[in-house]
C-alpha cells in the first residue's frame, strides 16, 4: 500500500473516532531508521561477512575490501619510522663505541709519549747543569716535551667531543622527522583499517548492496542495518489529545501476530499539525487537526516489530 494512502487511512480513522471524546487507541505504523554502512575508501569487495536477514552483535565484522596497496604503504611507513627513530637515537648518543675506543687508545699512546718526553727533559736538564750537553740540545728536549703534552690535551678534548651528542638543532630537526614518520604511520593505519569494516552497533541486517568481487566506490553503502534502538512507531492523534501528550508517556502497541502487546514510550510530539482542515479554524473544526506522535519500544522489544507493519497504539 502506498505510504500516502496508508497515512490517509490512518487520518480518516482518527477523525472518525474524534466523536468519542475519551478514546485512547490510535492507528499507526512501524518505521525503521536504517543505518547504511560504507567505507571511506574504495576497493574490490573481497569478503562479505554477513547475510541479509541475519542479526549481528556490535563489533561484528561486516565486510572487507582488497587492501594490498594499503598494507604495503603501512609496512613502508613502519620502516621509515624505525629509521628515523634510529637516527635520532644515534644523534643523542654521540659516536659509536669502537670510534671512542680508537680515540682512547690514541690518548693512552700520547700520555705514554708525554711521560717519556718529560723524563728525557729532566735527564737533559741534569746533564746541562753538569755541562754534559749543549743548551740547544736542552731546548730541543723542552720542545719535544711540550709537543707531546699538547698532543695529550688534543686527544683528551677529542675524547670528550666523541662522547657528546649532536648539536641541539640537529636533534630537534631529527625529532621533527620522527614525528612526521609517526603521522605517516597513523595515516597508513587508518587507511588500512577502512578496508575492514565492523558494526559499531548490533542489529538486523536488512540488505547487502554488493557481491564479492564487485568494485565498491568510496562512501557507497555495502550493508544496510536496522539497530533495535532505531525502531519507532508513528501514529496520529487529534488536537484535543495532542495537547496532553509529553515525551516519556507510556503506550502499548498491539500488532497482528504479536503474542502480547509491546510497551513503548513517547519520544516526540509534533508542534505542527500533519494535516489541516481546508476551512477556517473554529472551535467546531479544530478537532479535525491531527498531530504526529512517535514512540519507541525498548531495545529488547524492538525486534518484535517490523518496519511498515500497521499497529494499534493505546495510551497509558
Amino acid at each position: 500500500m502506498p505510504r500516502a494512502a496508508f497515512l490517509l487511512m490512518i487520518v480518516t480513522g482518527v477523525l472518525a473516532g474524534c466523536s468519542h471524546e475519551n478514546t485512547s487507541s490510535f492507528q499507526g505504523y512501524v518505521e525503521g531508521e536504517y543505518v547504511y554502512v560504507a567505507s571511506s575508501v574504495g576497493g574490490r569487495l573481497d569478503r562479505l561477512a554477513v547475510e541479509r536477514g541475519q542479526t549481528i552483535a556490535d563489533k561484528a565484522a561486516l565486510f572487507e575490501l582488497e587492501s594490498d596497496q594499503e598494507a604495503a604503504a603501512k609496512r613502508q611507513a613502519d620502516e621509515q619510522l624505525k629509521a628515523a627513530e634510529s637516527q635520532l637515537a644515534d644523534l643523542k648518543t654521540g659516536k659509536r663505541k669502537p670510534e671512542v675506543d680508537v680515540v682512547q687508545a690514541q690518548l693512552a699512546q700520547a700520555v705514554a709519549a708525554a711521560e717519556q718526553a718529560l723524563l728525557q727533559l729532566k735527564r737533559d736538564e741534569a746533564q746541562f747543569q753538569a755541562g754534559g750537553i749543549s743548551r740547544g740540545q736542552l731546548e730541543d728536549s723542552k720542545s719535544n716535551q711540550e709537543v707531546k703534552a699538547a698532543r695529550v690535551r688534543e686527544l683528551t678534548e677529542q675524547l670528550e667531543v666523541a662522547k657528546l651528542p649532536a648539536r641541539d638543532d640537529q636533534i630537534r630537526a631529527q625529532g621533527a622527522q620522527v614525528e612526521a614518520a609517526r603521522a605517516a604511520v597513523s595515516q597508513s593505519s587508518w587507511k588500512l583499517d577502512q578496508k575492514r569494516v565492523a558494526a559499531t552497533q548490533g542489529g538486523f541486517v536488512a540488505d547487502t548492496m554488493y557481491r564479492v568481487g564487485e568494485w565498491v566506490p568510496a562512501g557507497s553503502p555495502v550493508v544496510r542495518m536496522l539497530p533495535p534502538k532505531n525502531v519507532k512507531v508513528r501514529f496520529f492523534v487529534p488536537e484535543p489529545v495532542a495537547g496532553g501528550l509529553k515525551a516519556g508517556r507510556a503506550v502499548n502497541i498491539h500488532c497482528d501476530g504479536c503474542s502480547a502487546d509491546v510497551s513503548a514510550s513517547i519520544t516526540y510530539v509534533a508542534n505542527d499539525p500533519e494535516y489541516t482542515s481546508p476551512i477556517i479554524y473554529s472551535n467546531e473544526t479544530r478537532a479535525k487537526l491531527v498531530f504526529l506522535v512517535e514512540a519507541r519500544p525498548s531495545v529488547e522489544n524492538a525486534p518484535k516489530l517490523r518496519p511498515g507493519q500497521p499497529v494499534s497504539v493505546t495510551l497509558q
